[in-house]
Formats: C-alpha cells, structure tokens, sequence
C-alpha cells in the first residue's frame, strides 16, 4: 500500500469542510461511503496511479481487469478528488433521496464498472479507425466518467429549467453535452473519452435497455436469495402498510401527501390501510 507524502492537501480541506458545512446527517449512507471511500483510496491508494488506470493495453492486451474496479476510485491529486466528490456529494444527495439507498448503491456498482467497459469500447474504436495505437495506451483514472453517467440521470428525473456552464446558461436537456466539450476544451487533460463514456451509460439506462436489465438481474438475485419480493413493515403509528416499492420506484411529495390523508381519514372512521 502507497501513501501520498504530501503534508498539505488544500483539496481534501476544502472538501472535507463542504461536507461538515452540509452536515454528515443530511448526507445519505450510500452517498457517504461514495465519499469516504474515495477520500480513503487517495490517502492510502491500493496502487500507484499508472497501476490502477485503464486502457486498451493495460486492460484487454494485458488482461489486467482488476483496473476496472481500480480506477474510479483514485484520483490524480487532491483537485482532482475535490471536484469530482464535491459533485459526487450533491448529486448523490439528490438522487439517493429519490430512488432509495439499495438501489443507489446497484447504481454506483453498475455505472462504476460500465463506464470502464464503454470507454475502452471507445479507445479501442478510435485506434482502429484512426490507425492511431496511442488510443490503446491512452490510461484514464477518477470518478468523472460516472459522475456525468449521474447526471444524465439528474437531468432525466429534473427536466426542465437551465444550468450555468462557464457563465452561459443551457438547457438541463443539454447541459451534459455542453459540459462535455466545456471541460475539454478549458481542461484539454481530462479525459474527453471517459467522460462521454459517462454520458452514454446514463443514455443506455434512461433511454435504453439497461435499467431493465438491471431490474431483471435485481429481481433473480432476490428470488434466489430468499427474500420475499413484498414485505411489510410497521410505520411510527403502529399500522401495518407495504414495503416501499423496491428499485428505486417512488411516490412523487403529492401522492405522498395524499396517501397519508387517506390514512387519517380512514383511521378516524375505525379502518385500515393497506
């Protein structure tokens, strides 16, 4: 195991302080352990950096997969990490709120390992068609690919309104692409691949086959492991009601509301909710 020397990481401060600003206990558990993990890796990296970065040549010449699992989880320097968890911290507060913990974490793991996978599909594309073998051993490394896989998925479930990129305000439908080419263009070391690797993760579940993939896989792990598909469980009233819906599917705040006068309702007059 390698530990970073440097005495000063004025990255780490800085984002240590966002997350005591927001406070630990608005921060969901997934999204958390998302931050601590991250932070953990950079103080104390499994690996050196050239060791855990993916490529073409690294990752399918060599065969040296455990890279995939590796590489989202270090970061170049403390910048590097500050930005992408900062991001990670409100993105995962949004979405772990509206989709549930378990499937959060199902997300993380899958779009962790996925957006490895596109991007060296992408690498591998670019070298063959532009016979140039640099693309092969082009290594990437950081959290940004499925940040931008994240934010596909804000976008989705939010649309509508604007964002401020560099100071130029653009649709949440688009806001992906333009920061896409933004960050290339004002960052020309950044991964331009990875992150659109990202982007294409998040189009293949809101737009593709791939959370019902994910869903189906959900549904067999469950079936063989014994657990029920509805369980019940008891609210602070005492009443007995369904299990939130497994998967990441929620009630929106006014069926919420809804469902909840119902149940007054109902128990006033001597009834039960179901």
């Amino acid at each position: 195991m390698q530990r970073r020397t440097r005495t000063i990481n004025t990255g780490l401060i800085l984002l240590l302080s966002q997350i005591f600003h927001v406070g630990i206990h608005n921060i969901p558990p997934v999204t958390l352990a998302v931050l601590a993990l991250n932070v953990w890796f950079f103080l104390n990296p499994l690996k050196p950096l050239y060791e855990s970065c993916i490529s073409v040549e690294k990752c399918y010449q060599q065969k040296d997969w455990q890279r995939l699992v590796l590489s989202p989880f270090h970061h170049a320097d403390d910048w590097h990490l500050y930005f992408n968890m900062a991001s990670m911290l409100w993105k995962g507060i949004n979405l772990e709120r509206r989709l549930g913990s378990r499937w959060f974490v199902y997300i993380i793991a899958t779009f962790s390992l996925l957006t490895g996978v596109v991007y060296l599909l992408l690498e591998f594309a670019l070298a063959e068609f532009m016979d140039e073998p640099d693309f092969r051993r082009s290594c990437a490394v950081g959290f940004s690919g499925v940040l931008f896989a994240l934010k596909v998925l804000s976008n989705y479930y939010c649309p509508g309104g604007f964002v401020n990129i560099f100071g130029v305000p653009v649709s949440n439908r688009f806001a992906c692409w333009a920061e896409l080419f933004a960050i290339h263009f004002f960052s020309p070391g950044t991964s331009f691949a990875g992150h659109l690797a990202g982007i294409l993760v998040g189009l293949m579940y809101t737009q593709g086959p791939l959370k019902k993939i994910m869903k189906t896989c959900a549904d067999i792990f469950y079936s063989h492991s014994g657990y029920p598909g509805q369980q019940y469980y008891f609210n602070n009233s005492g009443h007995p009601r369904s299990s939130p819906p497994p998967f990441g599917f929620r009630l929106s705040p006014e069926e919420e509301m809804r469902r909840q006068r119902l149940h007054r309702f109902d128990a006033q007059r001597g009834g039960t909710t179901s």
